[in-house]
């Protein structure tokens, strides 16, 4: 535990970080993200394609169970490690994880569906 004089000390910033705000910021943007990774993935799929998937394990399940369940069970899977990591407090990896999904997944299924 931090002391009070360390903590008053911190920039609002660093207080935030460490605070179970940002635990919780982090986890709910997460979720977010992969219900929008999600949703962006099938519409993706059924406008063009399976083969635009870039993932091949993804791409694989999509052939064997169809495109909704593989999407759905993937999503799934990677929530709950999501919120397996904000259980046992490992905010920081859960953040850079949701900027990878946005950098990753988010931004060019938006790009190649709507622009």
């Amino acid at each position: 535990m931090m002391s009070a004089m360390r903590v008053r000390w911190m920039p609002a910033w660093r207080r935030w970080i460490a605070g179970p705000g940002f635990g919780n910021t982090v986890i709910v943007m997460f979720l977010l993200c992969q219900m929008l990774d999600g949703a962006l993935t099938y519409v993706g799929v059924q406008t063009f394609g399976r083969q635009i998937e870039a993932n091949p394990l993804l791409a694989w399940l999509m052939n064997e169970v169809g495109d909704g369940t593989a999407v759905t069970s993937a999503k799934v899977v990677a929530g709950t490690c999501g919120i397996a990591l904000h259980l046992t407090a490992v905010h920081r990896i859960v953040a850079v994880l949701t900027l990878v999904y946005v950098g990753f997944a988010v931004i060019p299924w938006t790009g190649l569906l709507f622009f």
